[in-house]
């Protein structure tokens, strides 16, 4: 592989402490080195540009069934086409749901090099990586869901945790998973009964165990194991008036437990897209902000981290395993609808939707996921995201570091809305003038989420010895800019490297990479009451035979990255 020296850029890096200052970046075999070891480099001058690792999305929609649903029946978003200007990129269409090929050169093109699919039914876990093979340059990996899946809810009603460990064990290799994922404990279950569970202590019926139980029994089958990450989790009474309190619930199922790990990570639980969860008041009349109260808990306790999940204002696709709210969301709207079930293990529910920035309630929304990151203390433990698509597409990441980083883009935003008076009435946005730098945007998009996600010792910063994802960004931190210069300097990375390979050159896309599966390989000591309840309930209940249901072969994973735990001592 090629040797390259990047040259006087502005580096920032919180792993190494680095704070816009010039440095060199060398790159020898695929990894970070000590510019000493490279000895005839291809050299870039990155004087007046700006130097970080890699990005890593720790949660998005962007491979498997539901995002097929969302690709197949919203042709009106295939109106976003690109037409490639070289013979190394592939056609590429779609706005909120793009297609495979767009979905990794424009996260290529943002200086992202690392993406967490969010929700992976296990039963269609062969999709899910079919998708993610076909996705160009970009590392992945995916959380298989467990929240509403029959074989934990009557391993947790029993409070077997050692089983619910083994089968949590089994299911990781079977799908090629890579952490456990939870959609809104036992409420999708609940769906099937035309109910839901609209706090962690609300019955799941049949089933008679309630979220909470889910919560703290999947925590703990998680620390059991010592997975590389946290237990992910999307709470209960997303996206309802006054579901704060839920959310303040559900940290609290995380207290007192102690994580068990050989990665790094400090936390047991991680919380995805928060604005969806902060929301106060007791109807869309009085819908308010809660963001103060929701990190007020997060600056107080480091046993959890999260992600923001940023409203965007755009017209985009929602889309999530929490299928009673996608029913509740086209009851809103009335928009077309999409739902299915999947057999033990999940659902899920697609509806399209519009952020207007003339309706309060969406403006208020937009408010609250950036006063989830400019109210944080620890940026290490609060991450960028949009739930892609749900509250507004990937492709928007730099638009939200224009708002985090620039009170004057805030303000400008605030200023167009419709009845701003009200907005600034029902959010905390207005009264604070924080502005976030650099250094911190690299906290919540490399360092925090590699370290969240037990990678550090690969992604997330330019140290030594690590993989060589290293993105240059047009853009000087020491000059007057405006707030635009932002997003357009981080949309279009000027040069990036993905494992040592250049794939942007000047600008322009040059290499589709030599892009990687990440999964778990959770060895446990043998269970052979938890085989059997496999090989029964296949038997029994499912519409496919266990030989099928299982991820084999290179075909499904032809570039995988194993990540061995074992839980056996």
């Amino acid at each position: 592989m090629a040797e390259y020296l990047i040259k006087n850029g502005f580096v920032f890096d919180p792993v190494l402490g680095i704070n816009g200052d010039r440095a060199d970046v060398a790159i020898k075999d695929g990894r970070i080195v000590e510019t000493t070891e490279v000895s005839n480099p291809k050299t870039i001058d990155a004087s007046g540009m700006t130097v970080m690792a890699g990005g890593l999305d720790i949660h998005a929609h962007v491979a498997g069934p539901k995002v097929n649903i969302g690709r197949n029946y919203r042709p009106e978003d295939k109106l976003f086409t690109y037409r490639p200007k070289n013979g190394v990129e592939r056609m590429q269409g779609g706005f909120s749901v793009p297609t495979t090929f767009r979905t990794g050169y424009n996260y290529a093109r943002m200086g992202y090099t690392t993406v967490m699919e969010a929700a992976m039914p296990p039963l269609y876990a062969r999709h899910v990586h079919e998708e993610i093979r076909d996705t160009p340059i970009i590392d992945e990996g995916a959380y298989p869901v467990f929240g509403n899946n029959w074989f934990v809810l009557e391993y947790l009603k029993n409070n077997e945790i050692e089983n619910t460990a083994a089968y949590a064990a089994w299911l990781l290799r079977a799908a090629k998973g890579y952490a456990i994922k939870v959609v809104n404990p036992g409420g999708t279950e609940a769906w099937g009964w035309g109910l839901n569970c609209l706090n962690v202590n609300d019955p799941v019926p049949y089933f008679d165990i309630t979220p909470a139980q889910i919560i703290r029994g999947l925590i703990e089958a998680n620390e059991y194991l010592g997975l590389p990450h946290s237990m992910h989790i999307h709470a209960n009474n997303l996206g309802n008036p006054g579901n704060y309190t839920t959310t303040l619930d559900t940290f609290r199922i995380s207290e007192g437990i102690r994580p068990r790990n050989r990665f790094g990570r400090d936390q047991v639980m991680h919380h995805t897209h928060v604005q969806f969860h902060s929301y106060g008041g007791d109807s869309w009349g009085t819908f308010e902000s809660k963001a103060p109260e929701i990190i007020d808990y997060v600056n107080t306790h480091d046993n959890i981290t999260i992600d923001i999940g940023a409203v965007t204002l755009d017209e985009t696709t929602t889309m999530t395993a929490d299928g009673p709210f996608e029913h509740h969301l086209t009851e809103l709207n009335h928009l077309k609808w999409a739902n299915a079930d999947v057999e033990l293990e999940t659902a899920a529910g697609v509806v399209p939707y519009v952020y207007s920035p003339t309706i309060r309630v969406c403006a208020v929304q937009w408010a609250i996921g950036l006063e989830l990151a400019l109210l944080a203390k620890d940026l290490m433990r609060v991450f960028i995201s949009t739930d892609h698509p749900n509250a507004g597409p990937f492709t928007r990441y730099p638009r939200v570091f224009k708002w985090l980083m620039s009170q004057e883009a805030r303000q400008q935003q605030i200023d167009s809305f419709k009845n701003s008076d009200k907005v600034v009435a029902a959010s905390h946005i207005a009264g604070i003038d924080r502005e976030l730098s650099l250094y911190e945007i690299a906290q919540m998009t490399r360092a925090g989420p590699a370290k969240a996600l037990g990678l550090a010792h690969m992604y997330g910063s330019l140290k030594p010895g690590l993989e060589a994802d290293v993105a240059v960004f047009d853009f000087n931190p020491n000059e007057p800019y405006r707030p635009d210069d932002i997003e357009r300097a981080f949309s279009n990375a000027r040069y990036l490297f993905k494992t040592g390979v250049q794939i942007i050159n000047e600008g322009e896309i040059v290499s589709n990479g030599n892009k990687r599966t990440l999964w778990v390989d959770a060895k446990v000591n043998e269970n052979p009451q938890v085989m059997r309840d496999v090989r029964e309930k296949f038997l029994r209940y499912y519409t496919v035979t266990q030989n099928n249901y299982e991820v084999q072969g290179r075909h499904y994973v032809p570039n995988p990255y194993v990540i061995e735990v074992d839980a056996t001592q």
